[in-house]
């Protein structure tokens, strides 16, 4: 007799010895056959079920959600193009960890029926930099929401937060620092490439960790884009390699590794958080300790002070703000402005006290 093989219906006998169909579809469930494989009844059912194989699979989520549900709004908000092509990775980790937090508290409250209080009372506890973040990530759904006619109106639109006192963000290296790491990371380590990268392009630590040979055009330079604003302004930069880099450079071990910088096991580093708690490491291992800030609070040396120290060298050289935002990548130059204050209150103040030294003598 012949035999015939079905694409993915399986066969089994169950502990009663009766024989058991099932077609399995990947990624849904198994769905049951009924008769004898062949019969009329048998392969209609295979058809039907492998019809709905074809069909667009149903979204994460979707069948443990209630129609109308805030569960609901967020499952299909993270299947949207506004989610998924709209936003940086990043912003897309960062906004699903606090979507995800609130859908465990409300998930089951209906979308359409959140207000403006809801949305204060809930924001009201937290601090201020966390409430900016939830905004954030609230307005997203909400607009959302609002344009795909899940609900009529925006309740996060007019809600104020509590604004915080301006943060010093992360601390800015100073020249001692930076060559008290120097000293204990010579030439030829990643941690000193590292260094000296992150000094060279004034760049971030998610621009830094993939940086490399690719990088350099026929020039020599470094042309790359930044990832925080490829989605917006789409800005190329085009950088000239500084001594120091160079230097760094030319003394690491050879690698067929696109990137600069390589892990201990001369891989690539997984993400910029992986790369960012590792030059920690780093600056601890160089004795860089804490810091008590103007603001009171304690501060560790970190990738993104090297960001500050670099500007800030730029603003001291007697670059413009526009120079400086073509090495940075800044898109305004208000964001530049503390840098340039700085060098202009300290020249005032040296203008103004050897005045003060030429009547001092005079008198």
């Amino acid at each position: 007799m012949a035999s015939i093989e079905l694409w993915r219906v399986n066969s089994f006998r169950d502990r009663h010895g009766k024989m058991r169909h099932y077609f399995r579809p990947p990624g849904r469930k198994p769905v049951p056959l009924p008769g004898l494989p062949g019969s009329d009844e048998f392969m209609e059912a295979c058809q039907t079920a492998l019809g709905e194989c074809k069909a667009a699979p149903p979204t994460i989520g979707e069948s443990r959600t209630q129609a109308g549900t805030l569960d609901a709004a967020i499952v299909v908000y993270y299947a949207s193009p506004d989610f998924k092509i709209g936003l940086a990775a990043v912003t897309q980790s960062n906004r699903r960890a606090i979507l995800e937090r609130w859908r465990t508290e409300d998930g089951e409250k209906r979308f359409s029926g959140i207000r403006s209080h809801h949305l204060s009372n809930m924001l009201a506890p937290k601090k201020p930099n966390v409430q900016k973040n939830w905004l954030k990530a609230i307005r997203g759904l909400m607009k959302f929401g609002k344009k795909m006619n899940l609900r009529s109106d925006d309740p996060a639109q007019d809600i104020e937060i509590v604004r915080a006192g301006k943060s010093m963000g992360h601390m800015t290296w100073l020249e001692p620092h930076v060559t008290q790491y120097r000293e204990h990371h010579p030439i030829g380590t990643t941690a000193r490439l590292a260094l000296e990268l992150l000094l060279n392009v004034a760049g971030r630590r998610q621009d830094a960790h993939v940086l490399g040979h690719q990088h350099i055009n026929r020039d020599a330079k470094l042309s790359w884009c930044p990832q925080k604003t490829r989605r917006s302004t789409g800005k190329r930069l085009t950088i000239s390699i500084m001594p120091e880099l160079r230097a760094a450079l030319d003394a690491m071990p050879k690698s067929d590794a696109m990137p600069f910088l390589l892990t201990a096991y001369g891989r690539p580093f997984a993400s910029a958080a992986a790369f960012g708690n590792k030059f920690a490491d780093w600056c601890k291992e160089a004795g860089l300790q804490p810091v008590v800030c103007d603001d009171g609070r304690v501060r560790n040396y970190r990738a993104h002070g090297l960001r500050k120290a670099a500007l800030r060298a730029l603003a001291h050289a007697g670059c413009t703000g526009s120079e400086m935002m073509n090495v940075s990548g800044h898109s305004s130059l208000q964001q530049l402005q503390e840098y340039l204050d700085e060098v202009e209150q300290e020249r005032l103040a040296d203008a103004a006290l050897t005045k003060l030294r030429g009547a001092k003598a005079k008198t």
